[in-house]
Formats: C-alpha cells, structure tokens, sequence
C-alpha cells in the first residue's frame, strides 16, 4: 500500500506500547485511526493525545477474547470513517510457567487474547478490507512464534499460532483477494508493559504466583526495560505495510534472538534435536 495519508487504521491493544507507537506512526502518516483497548483509562489518554497532535481517532473500548465487542470495534471504525483499510491485530498478554505446572486460567487467557484476539480480528476486520481498493493485516506474532523458549509455553503456542495464521491468511489473500496484504510481526525484546499484563487478566482467571514466577516476572521487566523502542517496531512496521512485506523482525541478525531462529530453522532440515543457549 503506496498511499497511506487518508487511509483508516484499527489498531487494538493500541492504547499502550507497540500498538500505541503503530497509532502515532499512523497519525503522522495523516491516517485516521481507530484504537480497540481493553483498559478503558488508558485508552483515553491515548485518544487524547492523538487529537492533541492533530489526528482524527477515536477509542473503542475492547476485549479481544469478545467476538461481539470486536465486531462492535470493527461497526463504529466502518460507521465513524466509512471504510477500514489496515487492521493491526496486536492486542497481547504474557505469562507462562513450567507447561506441565501453569495453570489452566493461564492457558486459557494467553490463547484466549493472543490468539483468539487475532482470529476475531480477522474474521471482523477482513471482510471489510477486502472491500476497499488496497488493504493490509498486520498480526502481532513475536520472535517467540518463530524459536521456542523454556518456561513459555502458554506464550510460545500462541505466537507460533499467529504465525501459521498469518501465513494461511497471505495464501489465501493472494488467491481471493490480492489487493490486500499480510504481515506479521515478530518483535524480540521491546520496551513495553506486556511484563504487567496481569493488570489486565479478568477475575475469574486471576490465580496465585509462586515464587519461581515472580522470580521470572522480575527477570522479564529487566529485558523488558532494556528493550527497542517502540516507535522504532513501528516504523518497521509501516515501512513493510508500504512495501507489501510479509515478515516483519524488528532486530537485526547479530541479536541473540536472531541466531536462535537461524539455528532452530537448521534443527529443523538438519533433523537437529532443538537446542536453547538463552537470550
């Protein structure tokens, strides 16, 4: 997609982080902007500031786990601008554990936001793109759907997922409806609040942490903080939209990250049993 300026943008989990950087990318791109966010307050501040710079936005409080409340996200993007034509699918939370100990609730509100966030994403948002006269679906996936690491199950499953979606989804695009495109996003480390998205985890799935993984959680903050910008994925991000490029890695290739996708893609054609050195 050559031409952004005009064009409208739903961005859920936008109202923090890399969906937060995608919206101000956008904003300075002259798109108008549609934010789905589960944390009503948070939510608000981002609306505001994005009209105090000058954008035409908007916020839709949204539970991505919801089918209604997205296809209620995807109604007023479509009834408030007249068309969607880029839909970020980002909303994402993190938590994990020992896959034989993490707790059900835990399976299910990882899966239940990363994944199933995106696949009523799509089934909203896609309809209506394929509408327009150019389009793109940027999922947020994570280096995390390309290399598994230990103690992430829950996280890992989800975000290999996403990728496998993704890439189902450009195949069948490319068949039905070519004019609009895929990307997915696999970020490595970026500094942003999914290290607290416990804030965020509804009541009836809350459960107690042990001590292992609140030793985690501290561990996790300190990569979290020492992180990529945001606005940096961002403009990685908006710079594929504009190229029509499918993968999107926000690190480059001497990052640990990086040699630890290279080294499980050659486990993988070598016959390898997998390995993880740690990043």
């Amino acid at each position: 997609m050559k031409q952004l300026e005009g064009r409208v943008a739903v961005v859920t989990g936008g109202a923090s982080g890399i969906g937060l950087a995608l919206a101000r990318r956008f904003a300075s791109e002259g798109m108008r902007i549609v934010i789905g966010d589960v944390e009503a307050p948070a939510l608000e501040l981002a609306v505001k500031e994005l009209r105090g710079g000058g954008a035409d936005a908007i916020g839709v409080p949204t539970d991505v786990t919801d089918p209604v409340q997205v296809e209620e996200l995807a109604r007023t993007a479509e009834r408030e601008f007249g068309a969607i034509n880029i839909a970020c699918n980002n909303a994402g939370v993190g938590a994990g554990g020992l896959s034989w100990e993490a707790p059900l609730e835990t399976w299910q509100w990882v899966i239940g936001v990363n994944l199933w966030g995106v696949i009523h994403g799509i089934r909203a948002l896609v309809p209506r793109i394929i509408e327009q006269d150019a389009g793109h679906v940027v999922n947020t996936a994570s280096v995390a759907g390309l290399v598994a690491a230990p103690y992430m199950g829950p996280y890992n499953a989800s975000k290999h997922a996403v990728v496998a979606l993704s890439e189902t989804l450009h195949h069948e695009l490319a068949l039905m409806a070519p004019h609009v495109k895929v990307s997915v996003l696999c970020p490595a480390w970026v500094n942003t609040r999914i290290g607290e998205s416990e804030r965020n985890r509804p009541a009836n799935l809350v459960v107690e942490h042990t001590e292992q993984q609140s030793l985690m959680q501290q561990a996790l903050s300190g990569f979290l903080a020492n992180g990529l910008d945001p606005a940096t994925v961002a403009d990685r991000v908006c710079d594929a939209i504009v190229a029509d490029r499918f993968w999107v890695l926000t690190h480059d290739d001497e990052d640990a990250w990086m040699t630890a996708v290279r080294n499980r893609a050659r486990s993988v054609t070598e016959g390898i049993n997998p390995g993880f050195s740690g990043v």
